[in-house]
């Protein structure tokens, strides 16, 4: 029997406190189980079938991922309907923005995209608990400025074997950073938050397992005197043989926006 598919890109955000990441795992809460539970009940018997744009580690959040939704015979007739039921449906802590129908050769992993990533943290002080699922507490002080000059060496095309988590020799590692900046945070705000903190901005076309988790924990270093600047120039290099040591803690990343090309 001929089955006619339809496409859809789906753009959602979570808090991913709670959860295991995006992949769906054996006897663990997932964002992708979650979303699959929601749609098999709100699709009924409708056959589906959906694919995540990529993975996000445990406890790391997004402001805006994407999924692509294969639905079999029988289209979705009213966008604003379908995401209303979605969302009412949906755990609190996930929220679907938008849908829209794209052709069969969308293809929401190989298609190219550049994603953002946040990493919202603060130095030198503890902070109130409600900041732990999106804001990283580093409690020693952080030379700030020298970790701001850190993070424009990521910038451009590098070896970023250093960077990728369990890295092997048959790897492929060059990786081309557009922008990687330290600024004040203005983005994420509450009124139990420090009165200061950062925001490590980095955007990029693809990023290699804890590979933004790894570049942070090197400025954390850098911030605390422990490495150097010409220590991260070297690790960027071709010949570097260094493996970085420290994964910054996964609950203050997030993946502010993916935007397909």
């Amino acid at each position: 029997m001929f089955n006619k598919r339809f496409y859809y890109l789906i753009k959602i955000q979570y808090l991913g406190y709670r959860f295991h990441g995006w992949q769906k795992q054996p006897d663990v809460k997932t964002i992708h189980l979650m979303i699959d539970r929601t749609l098999k009940y709100i699709l009924g018997e409708t056959r589906f079938k959906t694919l995540g744009a990529g993975r996000t580690d445990a406890m790391v959040s997004a402001n805006e991922a994407a999924l692509e939704l294969f639905i079999y015979n029988e289209p979705i007739e009213d966008f604003d309907e379908f995401l209303e039921l979605f969302n009412h449906n949906l755990p609190q802590d996930i929220r679907a923005l938008f849908i829209e129908e794209v052709n069969k050769d969308f293809n929401v992993i190989q298609d190219s995209k550049v994603k953002e990533y946040h990493y919202v943290f603060s130095e030198g002080q503890k902070n109130h608990p409600f900041c732990a699922p999106i804001l990283t507490t580093i409690l020693e002080p952080l030379d700030v400025e020298l970790m701001q000059q850190g993070a424009k060496l990521f910038e451009g095309t590098h070896n970023f074997k250093t960077y990728c988590y369990k890295a092997t020799n048959k790897g492929e590692y060059t990786r081309t950073i557009e922008s990687s900046i330290i600024v004040d945070n203005e983005i994420y705000v509450a009124n139990f938050f420090p009165k200061k903190s950062y925001v490590f901005k980095i955007k990029g076309k693809g990023f290699m397992r804890n590979q933004i988790r790894l570049m942070f924990g090197c400025l954390i270093k850098l911030g605390r005197g422990e490495v150097t600047l010409d220590f991260i120039k070297s690790t960027l290099q071709n010949d570097s043989t260094e493996v970085m040591d420290y994964i910054a803690p996964a609950s203050g990343l997030i993946l502010h926006s993916i935007n397909f090309e």
